[in-house]
């Protein structure tokens, strides 16, 4: 069995020797299950989670923080070649392509990744350049529904000391909706990107890697109506509920079509570049990250249930973003398999922001009559009246946010004998956040076709000028302890306390004032690594417990109004006390040359341990959202020679996950279910319209392979036995219960080719 290399402690290491709970895939393993994005991670790791609402995040072990506030930072930190994408809308890395490994780090990672890491990391791995080698690579796929996957990667030396290596793809897929009103595809994906890497070495000291990179996405994405029991908040008007059903949608809980009258559709481009440099320093080696990236993000999402010369609640729903950071990391390391070994190093980032968004509608009813013509006066949700004046001080809200970040960071290892070792780490942050909102007009004529006036919505008054612009500075330490001993070559048995932290910081939402403070997280884990049977078995396991403090999350608080008062409205917030407990195993056997089979299980118990949001919302012993207690997958991979020219290959995996729910609140089993009654007088809402049944997903693929692997030809299926399930649930005002779905929840069956040189 092949040894899996690791970087989780900012060095090459084997992750059998590592005392962290790591999953790692290859870039390999990851293309056999046929997924093409990194969100698709969920289905192939478990433990990991990826939520699409509230503004899309990642959640390890169950903890994520899920927000449409630029201010607030990730709990889970993606890295890509060592860079943090800190950006809420940033996933990382679109389009799988030329990724020699992704590895998941489990727990706590906040003392040498930085502050975005209270729950975990993601960190994926590009291939580098190959000095004084010509290769190459095709793939190309096509499937249902215009599945498809087209990517290549071409790797030319230049000289001696130099090497560029260039990847481009362009994938995609229609999705199973309609947009029933425009005759369009509902979820339709569709992807393209290049990125590029210049390796220069012009000595056995010196290593320079400048890389950089382009991506483009784009989905027509958007909530589509489930509806609930008739007369219920969970259901629209009775006579909405008929006149979609005459129009041919019918809301139930499999639906994905939609009567709207405006695409929704999310646009998201990535651009930047990184120069690493490496050094040697006699036996030491020293290290420097730069990076610059820039995101622009465009969210379309009407919200609607009929066409807008019917009925209209938000037609016109526009979300945008931009944003830009740079960041720079310097660190030197000693020489590993001595008795003191040490890397430490400093860090600097900061994120810039601005994202403005726009929200009209007339709140039900039509947008425009018969003859086309459009009404005079609509409500804008991201309007706001000033508190002393009353006066509109815009239809649309901006907000400008920064996070700073310096630190310093160090990790050391003693190995006091060849059995037993400490490895002891800590960091120190100091962080300056702030954020700005403020109000302006934007001409309506590009999107509504006409010049209505405006009204802001009822409740939205914004803060006084004084309570417009907020900032918080801190500084926290956070540190890591980590013995291991080594009962054999092949067993280790290890131990880690480790803590975390997040910053407080300044959040709008809902035009309101709400500062909160910074989130804190200690956690043990205790765990062995091991090989038998001359390493044909590989058996992991581990167990965990994770408390934290003031845990970041969007919830129902009492913010400023910025004149002496108070009011409950949606806004980030601290849960004080949140728990994560569980195990995780994992196991893989190759009984012969030909054949590997292995599993990953996690199960994870995680629930709020103090929450009351408001005397009518006490969370306090609710699960997490998107937190099945348990997954697990199993794969396995069969090749073997057919001919003296000829192998084939076949991979089959299956993954599952128990029931979740997308939405904080008891998982009651009834929809129409009061709210539960505590002792203390608060109330626990029921959130069971929330539930999303266990599921599991099988993919496989069968080739056949020239011996020395330039040519293989093959067939694939994803979701091969037609699973569906939903993604996410909303309560969307008068529109009633929404959902959101995903192209993985249908069976995909296609065709693939592969070439190298």
């Amino acid at each position: 069995m092949t040894d899996i290399v690791v970087t989780a402690q900012r060095r090459r290491e084997k992750a059998q020797s590592v005392p962290i709970s790591i999953t790692s895939v290859s870039g390999a393993q990851f293309e056999k299950t046929g997924y093409i994005g990194l969100t698709d991670l969920q289905y192939v790791v478990p433990g990991v989670q990826y939520n699409p609402t509230q503004g899309a995040a990642f959640q390890i072990r169950g903890v994520g923080s899920s927000s449409f506030d630029l201010s607030n930072a990730k709990s889970v930190n993606v890295v890509v070649d060592d860079v943090v994408m800190d950006n809420q809308r940033d996933n990382g890395l679109i389009g799988l392509t030329d990724v020699a490994s992704i590895d998941v780090l489990m727990g706590p990672q906040g003392t040498l990744f930085g502050k975005n890491s209270t729950s975990g990391v993601i960190s994926l791995t590009t291939n580098k350049p190959v000095l004084g080698k010509l290769s190459g690579n095709f793939y190309g796929s096509y499937g249902e529904r215009n599945d498809h996957i087209v990517n290549g990667t071409v790797n030319v030396p230049i000289g001696e000391n130099a090497a560029l290596r260039v990847s481009a793809f362009q994938q995609g897929q229609d999705g199973a909706g309609r947009y029933v009103t425009l005759n369009r595809n509902l979820n339709r994906v569709d992807e393209v990107g290049v990125r590029a890497k210049l390796l220069y070495a012009p000595t056995d000291r010196l290593e320079l890697v400048l890389a950089g990179e382009y991506t483009r996405h784009y989905d027509t994405s958007v909530r589509t109506p489930v509806g609930g029991p008739a007369g219920s908040s969970f259901a629209p008007s009775a006579a909405i509920t008929a006149q979609m059903a005459a129009l041919g949608v019918v809301a139930n809980e499999k639906n994905t079509d939609s009567l709207d009258s405006q695409l929704g559709s999310i646009t998201m481009v990535n651009k930047g570049g990184s120069l690493h440099v490496n050094y040697q320093l006699g036996e030491h080696t020293l290290t420097s990250i730069t990076a610059y990236r820039e995101t622009s993000y465009v969210n379309v999402t009407p919200a609607d249930l009929l066409p807008n010369n019917v009925s209209a609640y938000l037609p016109f729903n526009v979300g945008k973003l931009y944003s830009n950071k740079f960041s720079e990391e310097v660190h030197i390391a000693s020489p590993t398999g001595r008795f003191f070994e040490y890397l430490v190093g400093g860090f600097y980032n900061k994120l810039n922001a601005t994202q403005s968004q726009v929200q009209w509608g007339p709140l039900g009813g039509p947008v425009y009559n018969a003859a086309g013509v459009g009404i005079p006066v609509l409500s804008a949700n991201t309007g706001a009246n000033d508190p002393v004046t009353g006066k509109l001080l815009g239809n649309t809200v901006r907000f400008t946010s920064y996070n700073e970040t310096a630190a310093v960071f160090g990790q050391t290892k003693f190995t006091f004998t060849p059995q037993l070792s400490l490895t002891l780490g800590g960091r120190y942050n100091y962080d300056w956040n702030g954020q700005t909102i403020g109000y302006f007009d934007t001409d309506p004529v590009a999107l509504t076709g006409y010049r209505p006036s405006f009204t802001a919505a009822a409740t939205s008054i914004a803060p006084t000028a004084d309570f417009r612009t907020g900032r918080k500075n801190a500084g926290h330490f956070t540190y890591r302890i980590a013995p291991q001993f080594t009962i054999s070559p092949d067993v280790m048995l290890y131990a880690t306390y480790s803590t975390g932290y997040k910053p407080g910081g300044i959040a709008y939402v809902g035009n309101k004032y709400d500062p909160y403070n910074a989130e804190t997280v200690k956690s043990w884990e205790v765990g062995v690594k091991s090989e038998f049977l001359d390493r044909r078995v590989r058996l992991n396991f581990d167990l965990y417990s994770s408390s934290y403090h003031d845990f970041q999350a969007t919830i129902l608080t009492p913010v400023s109004t910025g004149v002496g008062g108070f009011i409950l409205a949606s806004a980030i917030g601290n849960a004080p006390g949140l728990r994560s407990r569980g195990f995780e195993g994992a196991l893989t056997i190759k009984p012969t040359r030909a054949f590997t089979i292995g599993g990953v299980v996690t199960y994870n118990d995680s629930k709020f341990t103090d929450y009351v949001a408001s005397p009518t919302a006490n969370y306090t012993g609710t699960r997490l959202t998107n937190a099945p207690r348990w997954s697990f997958t199993i794969n396995g991979d069969y090749g073997t020679e057919i001919s003296s020219a000829l192998k084939i290959n076949a991979h089959v995996d299956y993954a599952y996950r128990s029931a979740t729910q997308t939405v904080t609140g008891a998982m009651l089993g009834d929809w129409l279910a009061p709210a539960v009654s505590n002792a203390d007088g608060t109330k626990t809402p029921n959130a069971s319209y929330s539930f999303i049944p266990a599921y599991g997903l099988v993919n496989t693929r069968v080739s056949v392979a020239k011996i020395n692997d330039t040519v293989e030809v093959g067939v694939y299926a994803r979701n091969l036995f037609n699973t569906y399930f939903s993604t996410g649930y909303q309560i969307y005002g008068n529109l009633g219960l929404l959902h959101y779905s995903t192209p993985a929840a249908y069976r995909t069956i296609g065709g693939y080719a592969k070439f190298k040189f």
